[in-house]
């Protein structure tokens, strides 16, 4: 699957689950929302190898 974190595209070969990706690739859960197929998924959302996932940062401020 292709992952897109900071601008930048990751092949990943197998995550079961958001929360499995997240820590193969050393990603502070709490700074990221999670797109899979143009949808907002929580963490233990499963994967497929066909999905497309984008990692956002949250930013905060005022």
């Amino acid at each position: 699957m292709i992952v897109e974190l900071d601008g930048k595209k990751i092949t990943v070969d197998r995550a079961p689950t958001v929360l499995r990706l997240m820590e193969e690739l050393s990603i502070n859960r709490e700074a990221y929302l999670v797109i899979v197929n143009d949808r907002l998924v929580t963490e233990d959302h499963r994967l497929n190898k066909d999905d497309s996932v984008k990692l956002i940062k949250v930013v905060s401020g005022g």
